[in-house]
């Protein structure tokens, strides 16, 4: 490489692997827009970069690009303009396998140094590519920059620490001498070479394009995979600006930029399937529905297929030190981002004989009564609301809060219209909570979006029963219980632990359920149906490289 760019990051990865061992906080992204963390300036000069790319075609060098594809409307209200070169199915396997030669010879110490120089360059441009996010995705700034810029840099950095851990245990060379009693010992000397599996395809999401992306992108590409990026139609901007940093890296490494290529593609074509099926593609990782899920696990038989789908998170309240705290918290996880995030809660079962609380007994009807008005709380002011709610993403999770509304079961709290001050033309609605009896159909299966229903249970073991099988049989990735009981705590954990979920116990702080932390918190646990991998740890990255050996007498 004509620039090292692994010893200039060294001690970033060394400290990442610490800390993914330790599972404490830390994080070199800070979270925080301040001028003090990106310099002053830094959000102005991102905003004005993400204006410059509107309404003209993105400038990425795509030499095998034939024609154009764009149409991305922000949530917000407004058509972004931008189009991106479209390149074939055909060539870009072309390309990817033609790159992987040199790539593949590059070395682990290449990959992963390439790795940490792109995700540097990423972090420096956070501003623009939050307003990437936010325009593409419907979140509000704040989370946009958080969630779409550090946060997601935190994962594609763990997924790289993870790569090089598992790369490093396997030495270069080794010296093999077995004992002959009285003869002279047979000695042999042994490379171990480590290979990637060859192309890997990233099928990127409309909601979180960059934190569900970045995990996958950056696992193959640390272990020497070529990589072919597949945004979402409708969210193509900010996976577009992370090739484009990708590539520009790989020049100045001296490398075949189309080891990462994008994959622009006009909505309702079948570039994903096409792709996917393709013999060269050994490794896809894809985040969306549970119908496409389940076909690329079924039919794309030559490749490892990491996938996250949907799933239904539940809360268990049994009893509570202060409700007004766990109405709070609750409230906040079911407004953040309109409940579009992959953690957000929908089942809520409370025993319909009530719980109990410092301040005496509640009925559910209090209970109920007590969670709608903290959304209503939350939600009343619109100028602060659409600051947390954001703005809905599509047309279809409108519909579903339309189609949720029809099912004919008491409101606790109406979903709203509010208008955005900054963006009249914006889709925002505040969440739909609704009362439902354990049982009910509509309970089964995830209602994507601002959509939630309180559940009248038998008892807290009623509730902790149906949240195990629940798991069990549609998937979740979060579970939350509020209890001041340890035997229920333990219950519960137990549920947890046979059902493979992650759980999170009486919530009442500045943390929520909805919210994860790399290097401290898996993403997912890969046992259940939601998700058959975690973000990150060792088994989503050892499986993307192989070892290859040669041995020889001496």
């Amino acid at each position: 490489m004509p620039i090292d760019f692994f010893e200039r990051h060294q001690a970033v990865l060394e400290q990442a692997q610490r800390v993914a061992a330790e599972r404490g906080y830390w994080s070199p992204h800070p979270e925080s827009p301040s001028p003090r963390n990106y310099g002053e300036g830094a959000a102005e000069a991102g905003a004005s970069a993400f204006e410059a790319l509107r309404g003209k075609p993105f400038p990425l060098d795509l030499p095998l690009a034939q024609g154009s594809v764009g149409g991305e409307v922000s949530p917000f209200g407004f058509a972004l303009g931008i189009t991106y070169p479209r390149v074939k199915p055909d060539a870009l396997i072309g390309a990817a396998t033609k790159a992987l030669v040199q790539w593949r010879r590059a070395g682990p110490r290449a990959w992963v140094g390439v790795c940490l120089e792109i995700l540097h360059r990423i972090n420096k441009r956070s501003f623009e590519i939050a307003n990437a996010v936010q325009h593409t995705t419907g979140q509000a700034f704040v989370m946009a920059f958080q969630a779409g810029g550090p946060h997601a840099q935190d994962r594609g950095l763990e997924a790289v620490a993870y790569a090089w851990q598992e790369m490093a245990r396997i030495p270069a060379r080794a010296l093999w001498e077995k004992p002959q009693g009285k003869n002279d010992p047979i000695r042999m000397e042994k490379q171990f070479t480590v290979t990637p599996r060859g192309v890997a395809l990233v099928i990127g999401c409309c909601t979180f394009p960059t934190w569900n992306g970045y995990p996958g992108l950056f696992a193959s590409l640390a272990t020497g995979n070529t990589v072919i990026v597949k945004p979402h139609p409708a969210a193509i901007l900010p996976l577009a600006l992370t090739v484009k940093i990708a590539r520009e890296v790989l020049v100045e490494a001296g490398l075949d930029p189309d080891v990462v290529q994008l994959a622009a593609h006009e909505a309702g074509d079948d570039t994903a399937q096409d792709l996917a099926l393709r013999p060269e593609v050994k490794i896809i990782d894809f985040t969306g529905s549970t119908q496409n899920g389940n076909w690329l696990e079924t039919h794309a038989r030559q490749a490892l297929v990491y996938t996250e789908k949907a799933g239904v998170n539940q809360v268990v309240i049994d009893s509570a030190e202060d409700f007004k705290a766990v109405a709070r918290n609750l409230a906040f996880s079911l407004v953040l981002y309109s409940g579009q995030m992959c953690t957000a809660p929908q089942n809520i079962y409370v025993p319909r004989g009530g719980i109990r609380t410092a301040q005496g007994s509640m009925s559910f009807d209090e209970v109920a009564a007590a969670l709608g008005a903290a959304l209503e709380k939350l939600t009343a002011d619109p100028a602060k609301a659409v600051e947390f709610l954001g703005a809905i993403q599509n047309e279809a999770t409108v519909a579903r809060i339309e189609k949720a509304s029809a099912l004919g079961l008491t409101v606790v709290a109406e979903s709203r219209v509010l208008e955005h001050p900054q963006y009249p033309q914006a889709r925002v609605r505040t969440p739909l909570l609704l009362r439902a009896e354990a049982g009910h159909a509509a309970l089964t299966q995830e209602w994507f979006g601002p959509v939630a229903f309180i559940v009248a249970t038998d008892s807290t073991a009623h509730s902790i029963e149906l949240t195990r099988r629940s798991v069990q049989e549609h998937g979740a990735l979060s579970l939350s219980v509020y209890t001041t009981d340890p035997k229920v705590a333990e219950q519960a954990r137990e549920a947890a632990e046979e059902s493979g979920v992650a759980l999170s116990l009486n919530l009442t702080g500045a943390v929520f359920v909805n919210q994860t932390a790399a290097f401290s918190d898996f993403h997912g646990t890969g046992a259940n149906p939601a998700a058959n991998a975690a973000l990150s740890d060792s088994a989503f990255v050892s499986n993307r490289f192989r070892v290859v050996q040669t041995r020889w007498h001496v």
